[in-house]
């Protein structure tokens, strides 16, 4: 109550920063006859201005007023539109690293320009980000038009694009882009020998269209890229040969919320019989249960044009939110290939992670990041705890006269669709454009077939139709058209009233420009104004939802498709008991109400108890999702402090710096670890193995101790190994001349790559087992931390041994050239095309955290150029600078 009349006396938050804002935007219109008076070439010269006076000092923020009024002007000018009030609002809020929150029709696209061209002038790059291919080209070369109009570059990309296309796009003032590609291409560039052959220049400022997918709903499944692993596919036709004797509830239980599944005691015996093994928790069978659990899911929880689909003989995932096609991503840990055995296609081998990486941590690399969408105010807190971003919500620039109905619940889904064809036809025989939304292919097929049943003409856009997404969902406001679309497919395009006549020209002509085009467009203008009138007169724009979502965003961007800028609109979603939303969560309590009431199968209820069983079942669904993503950031944060270490060692080798001083210091740990293990300073004399120094001096370094002819203590030996390796390493080094450097190099990559991608094999093992330690009163995240961490120190050790045995040891043959050598020694480069951009499956690794505990050196001895030294220091100081590594932030 309290709250409500604050609300009612200060405003809601929104309504305050809105007011704080105002200002600004006051300031920007009081620009606007100053800069109309501008001709042309003085307009177009307040870019350079620009762009000196943030070199001498002043910074986005102080020329913020005069760039923005400078850019509306230009849009004027250019692409006759004018930058509403509201949208000088959104641009301000962009700037600030924030997200704004803007209705659907609400000109996104152009509000992003102001921030975009404020802060392109920096010349660090801007990124704008989007969801898929076609966006980027649409926005692109609409937008990149007034860009260039003011003297900056445009760059896109997108996929299929060779490396020198991608740098050069990067390298524009702006580039427009998807979110898996820019991920996908940060990794990629992690991955070579040369930093002439990066991409990415840096990460300077990015603006995330359509955020709350990119940001939250992608966010779940992390980045990877994958290479083939030496594995048998065959073990996945035998497990599916069993499944099908499998029965639900007597062998195995399926839990749908988390999608899981286990077996019973009788499907334990039913599994070992039918698979001949004397007992499935053997160690030895661990990983063929671990297949049986993927087995039952890929047959009871994936479904054919619901989950997946199969495509030119492959199984191609369908995106859960927009109900796109993701062609090239793979279920990981084995259920890729599971569903492949499952639909009878070829199964491919299981991959390795080579490189991997989250939305969130990739995104929070950015110096400022900010986001648009029309739905985001839900997933505040979300935007907030994880990426730092406050959502504002813009006001609209004319008030909403959409009127979205109650629910209406029937018992049947075959009654739902019966009533949900009788209105649509009743509106369509009127002249009611109608968008209707479903949850999957395979319930917009069942839909469709309603519909041609009742001879109502229709379009379908789902993944099997993407193609035709832009010209479908742009001509969904057209006078009596029904169109049926999966989720938010063609989300990022207008659905304007009477059609889109710049699309419907360009259907007719075949082309976007050209006499013929030009004369097109103006017959269309006129027919679709005509249309667009008839269409307000019969109310607009109708949304039918199909079923409700289980996030509360997807319904409302639904909702959102109409009412744009004004125009009349309407919504209503009908469900059914029957829908995966109401079945897994209130579905009983609702029917029983119904029985009790004894309402016939085709009549509904409307009632504001189903609407808010409905919604709290949602915001159930949300926070779990939430948790998932956040457990997701929490794992993956210490992952990406260690990718941290590795990628910055990596490109410091690179760079060239101090090579020489690195291997040194390498060669002062391994030699300190050697002594520490065989000989330790403070240990006794007995308990030493001279004979087990020698063997590793030998295989690492070439020479052994002459123990015969030596008075064996502490300082002889410590002196006679010194002296050892430093010939050794001085040997080599005048042997290769002035390539040396070169060669040391090569082999430090090579280690560092080869060991990090075990490191991440390691780690994907750790955390499929972790969860167990919760059996034993422990947090698994914190024991996640502590072994993530010993396995970093095994890497970090493993790395320094492996480079400095290879380097002490290489040799040149005589008939070798010296590029030849450095060609043999250069790391092989993944064949970029062949690998799979996806998540990890499971590869067998040589490998366990058992083995990745080694100490630290106790004692720590370093090599120099010149004349050596030994500097002796405590172990706990060596382990306080790994530790630094470990945790260093970004």
């Amino acid at each position: 109550m309290v709250t409500q009349i604050l609300t009612k006396i200060f405003g809601t938050k929104h309504d305050r920063e809105m007011k704080k804002i105002q200002p600004l935007v006051d300031q920007i219109n009081a620009l606007e006859p100053q800069m109309k008076a501008l001709s042309d070439d003085q307009l177009k010269a307040k870019t350079p201005e620009f762009q000196e006076r943030l070199k001498k000092g002043e910074t986005v923020d102080d020329i913020l007023p005069e760039a923005f009024a400078v850019c509306r002007e230009a849009a004027v000018r250019c692409l006759g539109m004018r930058h509403y009030d509201v949208q000088l609002i959104g641009g301000i809020v962009l700037n600030r690293g924030s997200i704004a929150e803007m209705r659907t029709g609400e000109g996104k696209t152009l509000v992003a320009t102001l921030a975009v061209y404020l802060n392109a002038l920096t010349g660090k790059g801007v990124h704008v980000v989007t969801v898929n291919d076609y966006l980027v080209r649409r926005d692109s070369e609409e937008m990149g038009r007034l860009y260039g109009w003011l003297g900056l570059t445009t760059g896109i990309i997108v996929h299929g694009l060779t490396d020198q296309e991608r740098k050069t796009m990067y390298a524009c003032d702006i580039t427009y882009c998807t979110n898996n590609e820019l991920g996908f291409d940060y990794l990629r560039d992690n991955m070579k020998f040369d930093l002439n052959d990066y991409v990415q220049r840096g990460h300077n400022f990015a603006i995330v269209d359509e955020c709350d997918s990119i940001l939250v709903d992608e966010a779940r499944t992390p980045l990877i890229i994958s290479g083939p692993a030496e594995a048998s596919t065959e073990k996945y036709q035998i497990v599916n040969a069993i499944i099908p004797h499998l029965k639900r509830d007597v062998h195995f239980t399926m839990e749908e919320k988390s999608k899981t599944a286990s077996l019973t005691e009788e499907g334990n015996a039913k599994v070992e019989e039918l698979l001949g093994v004397g007992n499935l928790y053997d160690p030895q069978n661990i990983e063929l249960l671990h297949h049986v659990y993927q087995g039952l899911k890929a047959h009871h929880l994936y479904r054919l044009d619901v989950e997946y689909m199969i495509k030119d003989g492959e199984i191609v995932i369908v995106d859960e939110f927009t109900g796109r096609l993701m062609p090239g991503r793979r279920w990981s840990d084995g259920l890729h290939q599971a569903i492949e055995a499952k639909e009878n296609v070829e199964v491919k081998s299981e991959n390795q992670t080579l490189a991997t990486i989250t939305f969130q941590n990739y995104f929070l690399m950015y110096n400022k990041l900010s986001g648009m969408t029309g739905t985001a105010d839900t997933e505040a807190v979300e935007f907030q705890k994880i990426y730092k971003l406050a959502v504002n919500v813009i006001p609209t620039n004319k008030p909403i006269k959409r009127i979205d109905q109650e629910d209406v619940v029937y018992k049947s889904e075959k009654a739902k669709f019966k009533a949900i064809t009788a209105d649509i036809k009743e509106r369509s025989t009127k002249g009611q454009p109608i968008l209707v939304g479903t949850a999957s292919i395979e319930k917009s097929e069942a839909l469709s077939k309603f519909l041609r049943n009742e001879g109502i003409k229709h379009e379908v856009l789902n993944a099997k139709h993407h193609e035709r997404e832009a010209e479908i969902i742009a001509q969904a406001g057209r006078k009596g058209a029904v169109t049926i679309a999966t989720n938010m497919a063609g989300r990022g395009t207008d659905i304007k009233l009477g059609g889109n006549a710049e699309m419907l020209a360009k259907t007719l002509t075949g082309s976007e420009a050209g006499p013929e085009y030009e004369e097109a467009l103006l017959k269309v203008k006129s027919q679709v104004e005509k249309e667009r009138a008839e269409v307000v007169s019969v109310g607009g724009l109708y949304i039918v939802g199909t079923e409700r979502h289980e996030s509360r965003r997807i319904d409302n961007q639904l909702r959102g498709r109409s009412g744009r800028q004004g125009d009349p609109g309407e919504s209503r979603f009908f469900l059914s008991l029957e829908d995966n939303l109401m079945r897994i969560f209130n579905g009983e309590r609702i029917q029983k109400i119904m029985e009790m009431l004894n309402i016939p199968e085709d009549e509904p209820i409307t009632a504001k108890m189903v609407t808010n069983a409905v919604e709290g079942a949602q915001r159930k669904v949300e926070g779990h999702q939430f948790d998932i993503r956040k457990n997701l950031m929490d794992y993956d944060t210490v992952m990406n402090n260690q990718r941290n270490v590795i990628y910055g060692m990596r490109r410091r080798v690179l760079e060239g710096q101090e090579i020489e001083r690195t291997v040194l210091d390498m060669l002062g740990d391994v030699v300190s670890n050697m002594l520490d293990t065989y000989a330790p300073e403070n240990g006794r004399k007995e308990d030493w193995s001279l004979e087990g120094l020698n063997n590793s001096l030998t295989q690492t370094f070439g020479f052994k101790l002459d123990l015969e002819n030596m008075a064996v203590n502490s300082d002889t030996v410590l002196e006679a190994v010194k002296t050892g390796v430093r010939e050794i390493y001085e040997k080599q080094k005048s042997s290769m001349g002035p390539f040396f450097e070169q060669v040391q190099k090569m082999i430090l990559l090579q280690s560092i790559d080869n060991h990090w991608k075990m490191h991440l094999a390691v780690v994907d093992k750790l955390k499929e087992s972790i969860g167990l330690r919760g059996y034993a009163q422990k947090d698994p995240l914190i024991e996640y931390k502590k072994e993530a961490f010993l396995a970093f120190e095994k890497l970090n050790n493993t790395i320094k041994s492996d480079a400095i045995e290879k380097i002490m040891r290489v040799q040149l043959v005589a008939q070798q050239t010296e590029e030849e050598v450095l060609e043999s020694l250069r790391p092989e480069e993944a064949d970029l095309d062949e690998l799979d951009y996806s998540s990890p499956t499971e590869a067998d690794i040589g490998h366990s955290l058992e083995t990745a505990n080694a100490e630290p050196p106790k004692r720590k001895m370093t090599f120099q150029s010149g004349p050596a030294h030994d500097d002796r220091v405590m172990n706990r100081e060596d382990r306080r600078r790994m530790e630094k590594q470990g945790k260093g932030k970004r």
